[in-house]
């Protein structure tokens, strides 16, 4: 059985939480699919079942960054970060949301909390193991009525395409990318191709400073104020405060 820390688990035994980034990154190989590989991600989901009650959003979210700091570190977007994706999610009021990159399911959960009621977000995984863990976590959380969960990518064949295509036929307000890094303007240029994005339509990209997503980086900063208007807020990696970031909000200009 599962025990917290709180329960008398030394944690620190087993995940490392300080310095380990680098070497969590590098085990996310294309054939990983997201997961360290040493179960923490299917440890969070039972931590957050156990430490919080059913249908509260917000001690889901404070369980997760309690996990991240004490517990294990986790490759979501975390505190710092998510403060930036809350006040853009905020600012935009979008009805129709599209998150590249599920992991364990907490930036969607920071979505949920602030999009206007009747909103919707939709989030894409490549693997079903973390898709499951965040499927765990949302119903726990009690947010599945308006976050939907797809397991595949954008550049699948067609077949999330696909899928898409209903739920989002009137367009997208708001894209979150936190997936692969060389990932992210190739499936932006996906979702330009199907005609989702309007003026005013904001995209949220996490990493572009570390581990970075440099094409994606020097599209922005070379199509500025044409195509899309992008503001760069330097942060820090997930979890710690060494290793810098950038966060880039762009709206786009159609």
């Amino acid at each position: 059985m599962w025990r917290t820390v709180e329960a008398g688990m030394s944690a620190a035994k087993q995940w490392p939480t300080h310095g380990s980034l680098p070497r969590i990154l590098r085990r996310l190989t294309p054939f990983s699919y997201g997961q360290a590989g040493d179960g923490r991600e299917r440890a969070l989901a039972r931590y957050v079942l156990a430490n919080t009650p059913p249908g509260d959003l917000d001690a889901a979210i404070a369980a997760i960054d309690r996990f991240a700091y004490r517990n294990a570190r986790l490759i979501n977007i975390g505190e710092e970060k998510g403060a930036i994706l809350d006040a853009a999610v905020r600012a935009a009021r979008p009805a129709r949301l599209l998150e590249l990159g599920t992991y364990c399911g907490y930036s969607a959960l920071r979505i949920a909390r602030v999009m206007p009621p009747g909103a919707h977000l939709y989030s894409i995984e490549r693997g079903a193991a973390n898709a499951r863990v965040a499927a765990r976590i949302w119903r726990h959380a009690g947010v599945t009525d308006r976050v939907h969960g797809l397991v595949g990518t954008l550049d699948d064949g067609g077949a999330t395409l696909g899928r898409l295509r209903g739920p989002v036929a009137g367009g997208l307000d708001f894209v979150f990318i936190d997936h692969g890094k060389d990932e992210y303007l190739s499936d932006l240029r996906l979702i330009l191709g199907e005609r989702w994005l309007h003026p005013g339509s904001v995209v949220v990209a996490d990493n572009i400073e570390y581990p970075g997503a440099p094409a994606y980086r020097d599209y922005m900063r070379r199509h500025e104020g044409t195509l899309w208007s992008t503001v760069e807020h330097p942060t820090h990696v997930e979890y710690q405060s060494e290793l810098r970031d950038l966060v880039f909000e762009s709206t786009y200009l159609g």
